[in-house]
C-alpha cells in the first residue's frame, strides 16, 4: 500500500502545524521582552531637566536638511525662559537671549 494512510497523514500535518504556530509565538514573546528591556535601558539614561524662569537653554533643531553643512550645529539659542507651566518641563515660554547669533 505504499504508506497510504491518509489519517496518519493529516494527524502530522497538524501537529507540525501546531509546532510552528508555537515556535512564532515564542519568537513574538522574545522580541517583546527584548523590546521592553532595551526601552528600560533607554529610559534609565534619560535625565529629567528642571527649567526655571531666567535659565538659559538651547533649543535642538530637528528639522530634515538634506545638506546642512558640515560644521553647521543643530541647536540654536541661547533662549532665556520667561514663564514655566505646571504641567511639565518641556511646556516653557521662552524669548531670544542678548547672547544670540
Amino acid at each position: 500500500m505504499l504508506n497510504f494512510d491518509i489519517k496518519a497523514a493529516q494527524e502530522r500535518r497538524v501537529m507540525n502545524l501546531f509546532e510552528l504556530e508555537e515556535i512564532r509565538m515564542n519568537a513574538y514573546e522574545n522580541s517583546r521582552i527584548y523590546k521592553m528591556r532595551t526601552k528600560a535601558a533607554h529610559d534609565k539614561l534619560i535625565r529629567l531637566k528642571d527649567f526655571k524662569v531666567g535659565d538659559s537653554v538651547l533649543l535642538y533643531n530637528s528639522k530634515l536638511r538634506l545638506f546642512p553643512g558640515k560644521l553647521r550645529s543643530k541647536w540654536a539659542g541661547p533662549f532665556k525662559i520667561t514663564k514655566f507651566y505646571p504641567m511639565g518641563p518641556s511646556l516653557c515660554s521662552i524669548k531670544r537671549g542678548r547672547n544670540s547669533q
